[in-house]
């Protein structure tokens, strides 16, 4: 085995490797400055499997029998920074805006096609069950990530992650954690039960998912390139149904893209083919 005494150097050549892989991959683009990111989050795989070297390592990725290893590269290269009622007036939206439209009764599909650990799935399922005019609904989230879907199944989060919910609705939808888990708070089965998390990888062949009323994509296409995000586009709204609503963050914009949506106000669109 490595000695604990050996560091292994990330080589300019091997973050350009890396670099490249997570491109072609997950088509997330990596800037030079995260130089120092990449070998701080893959140092202890090189360690750990006894490896001198990153390209050992890298050798690994995409190897038949190295299915586990190449995800949980994916996994810890990709950023996961989220929190409940993140960008809240898209929630208001929701509220304000979509649900009074949505016919009584019909059912509602929300895609939270960046789920991460699951914050903003279920900040839409406290929305959708609290305010929209039907019980017929679902939410779906997908990640790249399976380490952080398996949290985000989980639905259990430390007491500071509550900070951003709405008190009525903390009280309402989250259960205070006992024993051991003392500190966190866990959605409420119920709620959870109306939430599927399924692994997606954006850019490459999406499972069967079915079509869907309103997506959300924020925080996503900011570390993709034009041309990803293009891509991207032309694929995300096929899931989307006519008249339905595309959600992106405040800091984003689909400015110069080719799509069928137009823009109802900066970052909501609405899909053509509605009255």
């Amino acid at each position: 085995m490595l000695s604990s005494r050996v560091t292994p150097v990330l080589e300019n050549h091997e973050f350009m490797w890396i670099k490249d892989y997570l491109y072609k991959h997950a088509g997330i683009v990596l800037t030079d400055n995260k130089h120092a990111l990449v070998s701080g989050r893959l140092d202890n795989r090189v360690r750990s499997l006894g490896l001198s070297s990153y390209s050992e390592y890298f050798r690994l990725l995409g190897k038949p029998g190295c299915e586990l290893e190449t995800l949980m590269a994916i996994d810890l290269l990709t950023t996961n920074e989220t929190y409940f009622f993140r960008e809240p007036k898209h929630f208001d939206f929701l509220k304000n805006q979509i649900f009074p439209q949505h016919p009584a009764g019909q059912h509602l599909r929300i895609w939270s096609a960046a789920s991460s650990s699951g914050e903003e799935a279920y900040t839409l399922a406290m929305i959708v069950a609290e305010y929209a005019k039907t019980s017929q609904w679902e939410i779906v989230g997908t990640d790249i990530s399976t380490r952080i879907l398996e949290k985000a199944r989980n639905g259990l989060y430390p007491m500071s992650a509550s900070e951003k919910i709405p008190m009525q609705l903390l009280k309402k939808y989250c259960l205070k954690g006992k024993n051991e888990r003392d500190g966190f708070f866990i959605i409420d089965s119920v709620l959870r039960s109306r939430v599927k998390f399924i692994y997606a990888n954006l850019i490459e062949q999406l499972p069967d998912i079915g079509s869907f009323d309103i997506i959300f994509l924020r925080n996503v296409m900011i570390y993709f390139d034009s041309r990803t995000k293009q891509r991207l586009l032309e694929r995300i709204q096929c899931y989307l149904r006519a008249g339905g609503y595309f959600i992106i963050s405040h800091s984003e914009n689909l400015n110069g893209m080719q799509s069928d949506l137009n823009m109802i106000s900066p970052s909501i669109y609405r899909k053509i083919g509605y009255e």
